[in-house]
């Protein structure tokens, strides 16, 4: 039985309306800035006693901020999550993001009937794989649409941003791994790491089966020692390359260390890759014969510090020699602070925020939720210049359209699975697969100067958002013969006041976009809505249908204007921005 998965490339674009009517030079200023001319972000620099610090926000505590917040640490808060936030403060939201639960169960088998190991409705992590079945491709199906429930279900909870978070920062890729299994192993040790120490994780991902197959650590050994991980343990993953300094010497480490380092960490391999053998784990293991047991001198950028043969614990004690430099803090917090504020570290917020976040770090050993909270507390984060400046990444844009929106795939797990799978495809289309970054540096939006997260935002990308804008908002995506868009009905019912159509635009602008719009653009979504029209049109057509639901010409009529609103204000620059 093959997946029944349709994307969404066949639907036709058109640049929406709102889009050229709009001034120019305003709108790239959107897009590409996350501001406009009206709020020019010069550096967050405040007067005396005021903001643009580490210190605890203290200001108003309302729908705009607890949206802000939520934006940023979750995929999209619902309504609901959006009133409890507001209800019940800045610190008890807080807390509820960085909550501790158990992890996911394990992905299954969700409509192949062919595997001869696992059943439908049972999980495939520790099963084998068969010569006379393809399974790969239907355990990589599952581990997709598995990854999109989890982040639909994410509720008030931090940890599946942070997850993602790291996937971005120890990156491996499934198409270079090329095992399913080996895939869920790497993810899970991320997800129950995600707000933990960041220095065990560090030691933990060394030996991972993924890793080790993804940057060759499985084939170093004493004769041979490969360099690809010794590189990016400290270039990519812990302290940062810094300027070089001199020949083979950066500011953090040199060359020789990496030589170093490389025969640190010879000695590893995995097994259990494609295993056709039941009851052979996927791990990682230590040969002792393949490891160099040499005394290895690393630089003065180390303190001239000596590593001798430690065996399977070697590695370790390297990961806390390298650990032991301030600057691998400074080096984490930059990441989370363009992870979740914004892409500019300027003098000012790298002296009041990211020294502050990394020597919170260093006097909590290594523990990530302490800054990680500091700056998610801080009036730095809160600053009016921060709301709306990033945009958003692929994911983050599908993921909350489908929670905003209330999308619901149903309640048989199979079914779910299917329809989370077509959710999955879109992110490819927008050139961010889960699972896939295109290089050991990750995604490019987090590293790239000078355009950073617009990136994201190209002339293949930009069409491609407003397809599945529409595509939701209108039939929705398409499983067989069924279709499952946004339940705009009842979106629209959970607002104040959907019968005045004024109401109705303020209401959902609220929800939909970091930022206030101007009159003139509501004044336009009201023409979208009601085109031609007074406004009473609405609150007579919607009340004409709340009375006779069952009559199919006035849910079509009603549910009509609606896609075409949601869908105008999905295309918007400002919706693209978090």
């Amino acid at each position: 039985m093959a997946d029944p998965v349709t994307d969404l490339s066949h639907q036709s674009f058109t640049l929406h309306p709102q889009l050229r009517i709009m001034d120019r030079r305003s709108t790239l200023e959107v897009l590409f800035t996350g501001r406009n001319s009206t709020r020019q972000r010069t550096a967050i620099q405040k007067t005396a006693g005021g903001g643009g610090t580490l210190a605890p926000y203290t200001g108003p505590w309302n729908a705009t901020t607890a949206a802000h917040l939520l934006r940023r640490t979750t995929f999209g808060p619902t309504q609901g999550e959006l009133d409890q936030a507001v209800q019940n403060g800045l610190s008890w939201t807080l807390n509820e993001l960085f909550k501790k639960e158990p992890l996911p169960t394990p992905p299954i088998n969700y409509y192949f009937n062919d595997d001869p190991y696992v059943p439908i409705g049972s999980t495939w992590i520790d099963a084998p794989y068969s010569a006379s079945a393809n399974l790969k491709t239907h355990r990589n199906n599952s581990l997709f649409a598995w990854t999109v429930g989890i982040m639909l279900g994410n509720g008030l909870r931090l940890r599946e941003k942070m997850t993602l978070f790291w996937h971005n920062h120890f990156v491996t890729s499934r198409i270079d791994v090329n095992d399913p299994k080996y895939t869920y192993i790497y993810i899970s040790l991320l997800r129950e790491n995600a707000l933990g120490n960041f220095r065990e994780l560090t030691k933990q991902i060394t030996v991972d089966p993924s890793m080790l197959r993804y940057l060759n650590g499985n084939q170093s050994t004493a004769a041979k020692p490969n360099e690809n991980y010794a590189r990016e343990v400290m270039e990519l993953f812990t302290i940062g390359k810094g300027p070089q300094v001199g020949p083979g010497d950066y500011t953090n480490y040199t060359e020789d260390d990496v030589l170093a380092l490389a025969r640190v960490f010879t000695g590893w391999r995995e097994r259990g890759y494609n295993t056709q053998t039941p009851g052979v784990p996927v791990e990682s293991y230590y040969t002792d014969s393949r490891h160099d047991k040499t005394t290895k001198q690393l630089s003065h950028r180390f303190n001239n510090a000596v590593i001798t043969n430690g065996g399977d614990q070697e590695y370790k004690t390297a990961i806390d020699i390298i650990f032991q430099q301030d600057e691998c803090a400074r080096y984490i917090c930059r990441k989370l602070y363009r992870w979740f504020v914004y892409y500019e570290i300027d003098a000012d917020v790298e002296a009041n925020v990211i020294e502050p976040m990394a020597q919170t770090l260093i006097q909590h050993d290594y523990d990530i939720s302490w800054p990680l909270f500091a700056l998610l507390q801080s009036e730095h984060f809160y600053d009016d210049c921060i709301r709306g400046a990033m945009i958003k990444h692929p994911i983050d844009f599908v993921m909350t359209m489908l929670r905003q929106g209330g999308w619901f795939p149903g309640d048989d797990l199979n079914t779910k699975y299917r329809w989370w799978r077509l959710v999955y495809t879109n992110f490819d289309l927008l050139q961010m697969p889960y699972y896939a970054p295109p290089s050991v540096a990750g995604w490019k939006a987090w590293y790239q100067e000078p355009t950073y997260y617009q990136g994201w935002l190209n002339s293949v990308t930009l069409p491609n958002r407003a397809n599945v804008a529409k595509t939701m908002t209108g039939r929705g995506i398409k499983l067989g013969n069924l279709y499952a868009p946004l339940p705009l009905l009842d979106w629209v019912a959970s607002l104040d006041d959907p019968y005045d159509p004024i109401a109705l635009i303020d209401e959902l602008a609220a929800q939909l976009f970091p930022r206030n719009i101007s009159d003139k653009k509501k004044e336009y979504l009201l023409e979208v809505l009601l085109p031609g029209l007074p406004e009473y049109e609405w609150t007579v057509e919607y009340g004409d249908y709340l009375a006779n639901p069952n009559d199919e010409d006035l849910e079509k009529a009603v549910v009509n204007k609606l896609s075409n609103l949601i869908s105008t204000m999905m295309q918007m620059p400002e919706y693209q921005l978090s």
